[in-house]
Formats: C-alpha cells, structure tokens, sequence
C-alpha cells in the first residue's frame, strides 16, 4: 500500500476540514486528494479550486463509489456520518469521520458493526484536540500514583459569552443535523475517558432559555431543542463520581477545564490555556507542570490516517469502539435529562 498514491475523497468540506484536513493530509508525501463535495455546487468549486482538486461530485454518493477515490474524509455535520461512512466501507473506502461520531448510540453501533466487517479498512474518528499535548502526562500522573486514589472529577465546558436571544438558530441547535450531541458535551467526556475511562450511571438536567430562533436558512422561527445549559452528574468505572457543567450562557465563566481530586494530590487541567496545575499533600497552592517536549502530544490525525492505511500504526485517536462509547454516554445523558432518573451504562 505505501508504494502507491492514495488518493482521498473529501464529504464536506467545512472550516476544520479547509484549516486542518485538507492541508494536512496535501503535506503527507504520496497522498493526493482526488475529489471533493460540499454542500452546494458552488462552494464545492470554490474548495476545489482553493486546494487544486481535480474532481468535483454534486452527490455524495457518487463520490464514495469513484474509482478515483481509496479513501474518504468526511467533514459533514453529524447527520450524514453514519450514511456516507456505511456506503463508504461497502464501496471498499477507508473512513476518517470528522468528530462528534454520530447523531446517536445507535448510528455509532451501526458505523462500528460495519467497519468490523471490513476489517481490511482504516476507520477512524476526528478526536478531542483540546488535551492532546497534554494527555500522556495525565495519564502517566494518575497511573504512579501522584494523585493518590481518585475521588472526583469535575468537567466544566463553559464559554464566555452571555446568552444572545437574538442570534439565529446554530446547526449545532437543531437535531436535524446534530442529533443528541450538546454543545462540548461529548469532547470533554472523550477527554475524560482517556484518563479514566467511561461513566456507569448518569443523571441530568438541562435547560433551554430560548425556546424558539430563526432558522437563517428558511427564515423561519423554529422551536429549538438542543439544551443552551447542561448539569451531569456520573458514577465513573474507576469508583470515583464526576460532575459536568456544559453551558452557553455563563458570561466570563473563567477557563473551560477538568479537575481530578485524588486522596493525596489534585490536577488541573486548564483547557483554555492548555496548561496543568499539580497540588499534592502539604502543599500551599497548584503549581505548573513541565512537560518534556518528548510526552507533549500533537495533532497529527491526518499522518495516523494515513500511516494505518500503510500499515505502519494503528488508529489510537480515535477508534470507533471508543466513539461508541462517548456516543453511549451522550445518549444517556439526553434520555437521563428527559426523563429524570438515572440513567445505566452501557446502553
């Protein structure tokens, strides 16, 4: 496979996508990138023009069946993961899926049952990037024991603007396109499960403050449905309890992160301005931590894309199995929010 071109199909070609995908996947020697399809033909000409690609397709469905295309990138919102992956492993693609997974648990399940019947192909899931030069150093922190026994996790996804009634309805409010996703919900929980794995029990609440907004592509009012404000709360396998603050209306909230509380030492990490903070027992205050340059972590989703298609690693950021199981958790966390009760892990 590495003595010859692979060639790359892209689904959507959306600002992650034009910023990091199709850059970086040009800058890998040997790949091409073949074909391209946006939403409309007119932005699917200006990303092909942009970026030099030669083929342009108006359905998604006749790019993934192209014999121009070995592999496919799909950069869509999460209404179409599941479809253009599914007919993109039975057309014999490999898969990179722009991340959250999918529109629900069982979306996900359908995208791993298919991708372990075709063993043969690469799939794999966009991660979480905020803690990625940190991740191997949280690990490492909690597995010598520096933390002591983990207690509690508090998870805050906050951002820093106050609540705009007047602002029309985001893609990322209408679960048409973004199904049970809430706004960070299932980033910071993929973080989380780096660290210390999946939740076993979840209860919610959520609040919506307002109830309608003007859809800016029909100009109609429509009801929205997605929570502007989440509280979680989450036995984790380990025995330790988390609790989740996801919000869009907390003005000047301070810096989105995760807090571990251990019996003998607490670590914080700073998401906003990718940094840890160590405190043990006896100490005064936190304390920065130095990470070598040698366990800072990196993005380089598109060079693990392509090396697994090689053969030359296998996909660790992400797999499907462990989308499934942030998908998992994010459902739970909407049929908790519903209905009140806890909720079970897995489903």
């Amino acid at each position: 496979m590495s003595e010859r071109v692979i060639r790359i199909g892209i689904v959507g070609a959306g600002a992650n996508t034009r910023a990091r995908h199709i850059p970086g996947l040009q800058a890998i020697p040997g790949v091409t990138i073949t074909a391209v399809c946006n939403r409309r033909p007119e932005s699917t000409r200006r990303v092909a023009e942009e970026f030099g690609i030669p083929h342009t397709f108006e359905q998604w469905e006749e790019l993934v069946q192209s014999p121009e295309v070995d592999a496919v990138v799909i950069g869509t919102w999460p209404y179409l993961h599941c479809p253009v992956t599914l007919a993109a492993l039975a057309a014999g693609k490999h898969v990179l899926c722009e991340a959250r997974m999918a529109m629900n648990a069982a979306e996900a399940h359908q995208m791993l049952a298919a991708a372990r019947a075709h063993p043969e192909l690469v799939t794999q899931v966009v991660p979480a990037p905020f803690s990625l030069r940190v991740d191997q150093t949280v690990q490492e922190l909690i597995a010598d024991g520096t933390l002591g026994d983990l207690l509690v996790v508090n998870v805050r996804g906050v951002g820093q603007t106050f609540l705009d009634r007047e602002s029309p309805l985001h893609w990322r409010q209408d679960p048409r396109l973004s199904g049970l996703n809430v706004l960070t919900l299932g980033i910071w929980h993929e973080i989380l499960m780096r660290w210390v794995g999946n939740a076993t029990r979840v209860l919610a609440r959520a609040r919506i403050f307002v109830p309608e907004r003007v859809d800016p592509e029909s100009g109609l009012r429509e009801t929205v449905q997605v929570p502007d404000h989440l509280d979680v709360i989450a036995d984790l396998e380990n025995g330790a309890q988390a609790s989740y603050q996801i919000s869009a209306v907390e003005g000047l909230a301070g810096p989105s992160g995760i807090t571990l509380y251990g019996s003998e030492g607490t670590l914080v990490f700073d998401g906003d301005h990718d940094r840890l903070l160590l405190g043990r027992r006896g100490d005064r205050e936190l304390r920065e931590v130095t990470i070598p340059p040698e366990k800072e972590g990196r993005w380089r989703v598109e060079e693990e894309f392509i090396g697994a298609i090689r053969g030359e690693e296998p996909v660790r950021r992400t797999t499907f199995a462990d989308g499934v199981r942030y998908m998992e958790f994010t459902e739970a966390v909407a049929r908790a929010a519903r209905g009140g009760g806890a909720v079970d892990l897995p489903l």
